[in-house]
């Protein structure tokens, strides 16, 4: 069975970094895709950053471009997403999602797989 789990949510200044990951088990991703998702409270979900496993090629939201970084990692089962310049705007809770086969998207209805969600609270 497929299980997503995030992690590296938390408290954080205006202006400061946090790096969430996501953990991916019990499927090859070889020919998917990962993106992350946060939604706040009274929000739409709203896709942030996406990538496809295979040639980690990549697409960001305008609302986070420049500031957030997805990534994967060496051990072909981590995805990263690097946020700098942290707002307070950017509170919410943070998903990772995957499907395969998959070219990377934003959409998040065309993700059959949903992590839990980490909360990333930008407060002074």
């Amino acid at each position: 069975q497929f299980h997503l789990v995030e992690s590296g949510g938390g408290l954080v200044q205006p202006g400061g970094s946090l790096r969430l990951s996501c953990e991916a088990s019990g499927m090859t991703l070889d020919y998917g895709a990962i993106a992350w998702f946060r939604q706040a409270p009274g929000n739409e979900r709203e896709g942030l950053a996406c990538i496809n496993y295979r040639d980690a090629t990549t697409d960001y939201a305008d609302s986070v471009k420049g500031r957030f970084t997805i990534s994967k990692g060496n051990d072909k089962k981590t995805v990263y997403l690097q946020m700098d310049s942290l707002k307070p705007e950017d509170t919410a809770v943070y998903y990772c999602a995957a499907d395969t086969p998959r070219s990377c998207s934003l959409i998040s209805w065309l993700y059959a797989y949903w992590g839990q969600g980490t909360q990333v609270a930008v407060s002074s």
